[in-house]
């Protein structure tokens, strides 16, 4: 498994710290995310999972906690917009150049709005996917926010 995918390098580019952790990536698994938090022993409240959504027509990129399901009219009304839904698997990897089960909101092919989940803050490190399935990146909420350019809002309660 390399290492070195477009999350990494977007990273290391902007200067932030991060450490990288591998797992054994599950296709069979239900919910990605919570099989990721599992597989590297961290609670799944701290492992965020990168979801492709479109409000009112355009792309979006959302980053909730693995164990938590977005709420559809506050990701509307946290960037302004009217109706959010999820984008198709297909549109999401042909968007980011990333595969389903290892989209990065770092280094995505084409740059979209993107949003934290404020449940971020109640950790000092967060983990999110690396750019490729079984590689998890770990660094700090506000560096990643830093990284992205994103705001941060409360999407999932």
């Amino acid at each position: 498994m390399s290492k070195s995918t477009p999350a990494t390098l977007a990273l290391t580019r902007a200067g932030v710290a991060f450490a990288l952790v591998t797992y054994d990536y599950d296709p069979d698994a239900e919910r990605v995310g919570l099989q990721a938090a599992e597989a590297i022993g961290a609670p799944p409240s701290q492992v965020f999972k990168t979801l492709m959504a479109e409000l009112d027509g355009k792309p979006v990129c959302v980053i909730v906690p693995s164990d938590e399901e977005v709420n559809m009219k506050k990701l509307a009304a946290a960037l302004g917009g009217k109706a959010a839904h999820m984008m198709k698997p297909t549109e999401a990897e042909r968007l980011t150049g990333y595969k389903v089960g290892g989209i990065s909101p770092l280094g995505q092919r084409k740059p979209v709005p993107t949003i934290l989940d404020e449940l971020a803050v109640l950790h000092d490190e967060i983990y999110l996917n690396g750019g490729q399935r079984g590689l998890q990146i770990r660094l700090r909420p506000a560096d990643l926010m830093a990284a992205l350019g994103c705001a941060m809002a409360d999407l999932v309660r």
